[in-house]
């Protein structure tokens, strides 16, 4: 049984090279975390609705064998195909996104899957992760299922970790948005937060949203602009300055990998300091290669 489980959406990756050429892979927020979490010794499934029988999701599911991932919650949707997107970056390494992922069958996940089956697993496992995307894509129906799922696993004690990664074109408002989010957070344990994801949808003040689910027992990270980072367990706070700064290729999929390196950490009993520590050794690895996930060779120690 995995030890972690992870839901939302893998898509087929374009990263753009040239005018048209472009490195094909599968990555998205959760699995790319997933992904890594599995690198990092935690025996994880990936949960999540693909095509049937179509060489992307094919590639979906050859990447997770390779890994070593469960895939026994992944839903094969006949006559359908994953969603896609491309990524242009520029000088700096920064990104714009573009994306065709309308008709993806991770939309319809929990009304696809072997809800008893997704239950069973939740309730088993020692970490549960998803974020702010993986509510959006499942639309109202799916978040209607999940919560329940969420929160009758925190009540046996299984942790919930959840990244804020709000994207405002997958949403029909931020005012939609805000209380879904909350709605999952609630449940957690863990919650990984940038101060730009809480100005987006509506939060108010960063630190004092972040404060607020601190003193309900949360464990927040909380990443400013200026890449410094507070870790709130309440009463405490540690704060951490920006990290030295390093030639950036790429920065797709850094985020993700932060929040594995410190769940991972966190999972084996390491301190708050040692888990930012590794948390960002992974993330400046990751930074200095194309796409989201980097070869298992180039991996740190």
């Amino acid at each position: 049984m995995a030890a972690v489980i992870s839901l939302g959406e893998c898509m087929v990756e374009l990263s753009l090279t040239g005018p048209s050429s472009a490195l094909v892979g599968s990555a998205g927020d959760t699995f790319n975390t997933a992904v890594y979490l599995q690198r990092l010794g935690w025996p994880t499934a990936y949960g999540t609705a693909l095509g049937k029988g179509d060489p992307f999701s094919r590639a979906i599911l050859a990447r997770m064998t390779e890994e070593g991932m469960d895939a026994s919650l992944v839903v094969e949707a006949e006559g359908r195909v994953p969603g896609l997107y491309a990524i242009e970056r520029d000088a700096a390494g920064e990104r714009s996104f573009y994306y065709w992922r309308g008709e993806a069958p991770a939309r319809d996940y929990f009304q696809l899957v072997d809800l008893a089956a997704l239950s069973a697993a939740m309730l088993g496992a020692r970490l549960i992760y998803l974020s702010a995307i993986t509510l959006a894509v499942i639309g109202e129906a799916g978040r209607a299922v999940l919560l329940p799922l969420l929160r009758a696993a925190a009540d046996a004690g299984v942790e919930v970790a959840f990244d804020t990664n709000y994207r405002a074109r997958l949403w029909p408002s931020a005012e939609v948005a805000r209380p879904a989010i909350e709605a999952a957070i609630a449940v957690g344990r863990y919650l990984s937060l940038s101060t730009a994801d809480v100005a987006a949808f509506g939060g108010g003040d960063a630190e004092a949203f972040a404060r607020a689910w601190s003193a309900k027992g949360v464990e927040v990270v909380l990443r400013y602009d200026d890449h410094r980072i507070e870790v709130l367990t309440e009463p405490d706070t540690e704060g951490f300055a920006p990290a030295r700064a390093i030639p950036v290729v790429d920065t797709t999929g850094a985020g993700d990998a932060f929040n594995a390196g410190y769940l991972a950490a966190r999972l084996k009993g390491r301190d708050i300091r040692t888990a930012v520590a590794e948390a960002r050794r992974l993330a400046a690895v990751v930074v200095q290669h194309p796409g989201a996930i980097i070869p298992k060779t180039a991996m740190p120690e």
